[in-house]
């Protein structure tokens, strides 16, 4: 149920900070890359050596430095950056220590869950890593010639990743901001103020900032489908989870799923192939249809009323009651 993989060469690998490496991926058989959409990432697959939690692939979002760019057409060339997590699942330390100019990875080729849809007045804003598929956002409105407003923002300057070449490419539509600086802290608040609810907002970072704009935004006068976001974390244990049982319809196996595992996971240990992407919740590929049981939902792909039929559940991120136990139509 995998997409079909991608083998890809390194070209190089370049440190953008002391926690950021950009890596540059050619084709292994020397042939042009499928073309891609502002947004899109690929999973590169790391090896069983590398010893990681979570699952040998990892997601990263594609860049595209150069309004010029139509990135819909075939490809010379992928760019994706990885910051280092030292208290992360592994894959971050393992790309930051053995990754190097000649190696080849498997890949899964480009998909998206974080569509653009042109519009002049976007607002576009990036959080550390997060800025990864919003500077392709930036270079695809610049091609067309629409405005926009790009904001950035980070910890400390010093951790801002290709800013010469952001003021480069969008010199006046760039916005800067480092948390530690109060004349440049980005408020959220008072941004969205001065803008209108009409433009479509475009977010990517840590979670405290997407749930925040959201929150905000919507307070605001934005409504749900502007407010366009994607996450750079997977699901976490909650404390009081606890462990569930779960069974498939079509064999009748029975899986007890852990409280500091999630039913993604558990299925994938014991051999049930599942189509996954974003871990987080949001992308909807690893909906599955449920057949009995009480859904502890906490993703944010279904609606409303599919939380009330309650027929169907992420398997990355949802769980069941306390006290209930799940049929899956598996």
């Amino acid at each position: 149920m995998q997409p079909h993989t991608l083998p890809l060469r390194i070209a190089y690998v370049e440190s953008a900070t002391d926690l950021i490496k950009l890596v540059r991926l050619v084709s292994a058989e020397g042939s042009t890359l499928p073309g891609f959409s502002p947004g899109a990432h690929i999973q590169i697959e790391l090896p069983a050596s590398a010893n990681v939690s979570g699952g040998n692939w990892r997601s990263y979002s594609l860049i595209n430095f150069d309004p010029a760019l139509d990135t819909a057409t075939p490809a010379r060339e992928y760019l994706v950056a990885i910051r280092r997590e030292d208290e992360g699942r592994g894959g971050s330390l393992h790309v930051h220590r053995n990754f190097k100019a000649g190696d080849v990875v498997n890949t899964r080729p480009p998909a998206n869950n974080f569509t653009l849809n042109p519009h002049p007045g976007s607002l576009l804003l990036g959080g550390g890593i997060g800025v990864t598929p919003i500077i392709s956002m930036a270079s695809e409105l610049a091609r067309l010639k629409f405005g926009f407003d790009f904001h950035y923002t980070g910890r400390n300057a010093g951790q801002l990743a290709f800013t010469d070449v952001l003021k480069s490419r969008f010199d006046g539509r760039l916005h800067l901001h480092a948390d530690d600086d109060p004349a440049t802290r980005l408020d959220i608040a008072a941004l969205l103020k001065t803008h209108n609810p009409s433009q479509p907002i475009y977010v990517c970072g840590p979670k405290g900032m997407i749930n925040a704009t959201i929150e905000i935004a919507e307070g605001l006068g934005w409504a749900k489908a502007d407010i366009h976001f994607e996450l750079f974390t997977e699901a976490t244990a909650r404390d009081g989870d606890q462990p569930f049982d779960v069974e498939l319809k079509s064999s009748g196996r029975t899986f007890t799923v852990p409280a500091d595992k999630s039913l993604l996971q558990t299925l994938e240990e014991n051999g049930v192939n599942m189509l996954y992407d974003c871990r987080s919740g949001y992308c909807g590929l690893c909906s599955v249809p449920v057949l009995y049981g009480e859904i502890d939902h906490r993703d944010t792909f279904l609606s409303a009323n599919d939380y009330a039929k309650g027929d169907v559940m992420q398997a990355c991120i949802s769980r069941a009651k306390v006290g209930s136990h799940l049929v899956l139509d598996l």
